[in-house]
């Protein structure tokens, strides 16, 4: 039977990505009587809605082999989406029925129309991005694991977009062509939060040869915003005190770790959104001027990692120490205000051994040795 699309699938190179390949297939115009297509409640996407009198505006698509088919159920059902024939009528005013994608009963409008070329500026390429993950999991992810899963899967593409558009110098290091460095996953991607990608890496030699396939192992991240809050008037940080499982697991005798504020940048946001988010979400902070101090790849022979790092200017409260985070996220942290001297004598010590946190007070302190702060 053919199938009716009248949302995000009418983006001719998503659907492409989600079918995949196959001969014969054939476009149509179509619309659906008394259905509208919606913005669903809280979200760019569209949900489908029985409303009398509307009509949703959309495509069939004819001659679809069983193999794309497979590939468009196990897109469309991981978002809880259901299978329903029903009667549509083509652009030559046919009749005729096809199966359409029902979203789920707790979809919720918000009451205007989804708009194809809004979502198109503001989210297809994110979600192309995020669909070739999604399709590369073997099984395929049930609707509850995608749920808990989509935020970080969206936030893995969006650091792919940002790094495609990022400047890349190279005054000492070698200027790259795209063509000096190939890789295919030679596994489905494993985690349920951050993934281990094995890959078989190729890549330009300096002396001119291609070195590999190299069978090589990443884990992939997000990118991150850090935020160090700093008074200048009092010449004093705030650090952040957290159990951190990386050290547990390496055997350290003292997995609680200081560091600067952090956290994820969220799909369609900026770097220094997050960072004023998280300045606010776990030390409480909410009058802050960002200053870009530098971004980097904290390990990059072993993940995906980038970090946005920034100076944050602003009034720390006459407080020793309090406590912080988001109990819906499951944080306990405890938050240390403390002069400069204090912070880099614990850096002096080891105290501090958190790569980032030593970078950024260094970087202050340099700063704050030229009179910049």
């Amino acid at each position: 039977m053919d199938l009716f699309v009248y949302g995000t699938l009418r983006h001719d190179p998503l659907f492409a990505l989600v079918a995949g390949p196959g001969l014969g297939a054939v476009k149509t115009a179509a619309t659906l009587r008394d259905y509208a297509v919606d913005r669903a409640l809280g979200s760019e996407y569209p949900s489908l809605l029985p409303r009398d009198g509307a009509l949703a505006e959309g495509a069939i698509w004819s001659g679809l082999t069983d193999a794309q088919r497979e590939r468009l159920d196990i897109y469309e059902i991981a978002f809880g989406f259901r299978l329903q024939p029903m009667l549509l009528t083509r652009a030559d005013g046919t009749r005729g029925m096809a199966i359409v994608y029902l979203p789920p009963d707790t979809d919720q409008s918000a009451c205007e129309p989804w708009s194809l070329e809004r979502w198109r500026a503001a989210r297809a390429e994110v979600t192309c991005l995020a669909a070739v993950e999604l399709l590369a999991h073997s099984p395929p992810l049930t609707p509850p694991e995608l749920f808990r899963q989509w935020p970080m899967i969206e936030g893995r593409a969006s650091a792919v977009l940002r790094a495609r558009a990022s400047v890349a110098p190279a005054r000492r290091r070698h200027g790259a062509d795209p063509t000096d460095q190939s890789y295919h996953h030679a596994k489905p991607l494993d985690g349920a939060f951050f993934k281990l990608a094995a890959m078989d890496i190729q890549h330009r030699r300096f002396d001119g040869g291609t070195a590999g396939p190299l069978r090589r192992e990443v884990l992939v991240g997000c990118d991150a915003a850090l935020v160090l809050p700093y008074d200048p008037v009092r010449d004093r940080v705030l650090l952040v005190e957290q159990f951190r499982s990386g050290p547990a697991r390496r055997g350290d005798p003292n997995p609680w770790c200081l560091e600067p504020v952090a956290g994820i940048v969220d799909a369609g946001e900026t770097p220094e959104a997050a960072g004023l988010r998280e300045a606010q979400e776990e030390a409480g902070l909410t009058a802050v001027t960002l200053e870009h101090m530098f971004s980097f790849y904290p390990s990059p022979g072993a993940s995906t990692d980038h970090f946005f790092c920034y100076l944050g200017l602003t009034d720390l409260p006459d407080l020793a120490s309090y406590s912080g985070g988001l109990a819906e996220e499951a944080e306990d942290l405890r938050l240390h205000v403390l002069g400069l001297d204090e912070a880099l004598a614990l850096v002096e010590s080891g105290e501090i051994n958190a790569g980032p946190l030593i970078a950024m007070l260094l970087w202050l302190e340099r700063k704050r040795q030229g009179g910049g702060v």
